[in-house]
């Protein structure tokens, strides 16, 4: 695992240096569905300090077997809206915001357990059916909405592209999620909008997070290239 990770690094050096920007400003997020605690505390002490959990039910179940592990949890699934209150509780990033009503929730049970909640807005890049996330076109209208919210913070974006072999063919939903935040960016500069921000774009995974990196992407979610093919 080690090596992997290490390789995994080289390559988001490359890919970072190709288009002028900071490795540092890149983060792996390690998925860890279905990989065990000691596999995990195995890649924290490999370099890895930002995991990512699709289930709040599996997360729950290895939460407190990692207490200590120093690590950062993020949640990169799709979230219920009843299962808020366990996300707020485990998680410092929740990538996958799909709706005004979620945020709702969350900002509910933030305020309960007095914190503030990170969380990414989930764009449908695709239009898939088969996917969360919101439209483009509607992105505007709910972080206006969202910015009544005292107990979370916008962060970013994320995307979950449509499937395809060839990371090339992928490269233009990466490069419409970057367009739209700088779009965002340049509406919201109001002294009312300064909880706002958009600086972080999760995506690109094991298949292409270097052409995501060569787009603007500031987390990828890797979990092959890191763990190896799931049993």
């Amino acid at each position: 695992m080690k090596e992997r990770i290490k390789e995994i690094l080289n390559r988001i050096n490359k890919a970072a240096s190709s288009c002028n920007r900071e490795p540092e400003s890149v983060s792996i997020v390690a998925v860890t569905k279905t990989v065990p605690a000691e596999r995990i505390r195995e890649a924290v002490a490999s370099g890895i300090s930002v995991i990512g959990e699709s289930y709040i039910q599996e997360a729950r179940n290895k939460y407190d077997l990692l207490s200590g592990t120093p690590v950062s949890w993020h949640f990169i699934g799709h979230l219920q809206t009843n299962k808020a209150k366990y996300a707020v509780k485990m998680f410092d990033l929740i990538h996958s915001v799909d709706s005004v009503k979620l945020a709702e929730e969350l900002d509910i049970q933030a305020k309960k357990i007095n914190k503030v909640q990170n969380i990414l807005i989930q764009i449908n890049i695709g239009r898939e059916e088969t996917k969360s996330g919101i439209n483009e076109e509607d992105v505007q209208d709910f972080i206006k909405e969202s910015a009544r919210f005292q107990n979370i913070a916008v962060k970013g974006l994320m995307v979950i592209p449509p499937f395809f072999d060839d990371p090339e063919i992928v490269r233009p939903y990466f490069s419409s999620l970057r367009i739209l935040q700088g779009k965002i960016k340049n509406s919201f500069v109001s002294d009312a909008m300064r909880s706002i921000s958009v600086d972080e774009l999760s995506m690109g995974m094991s298949g292409d997070f270097e052409v995501a990196i060569e787009e603007g992407s500031t987390l990828v979610r890797i979990g092959t290239a890191v763990f190896g093919e799931r049993k």
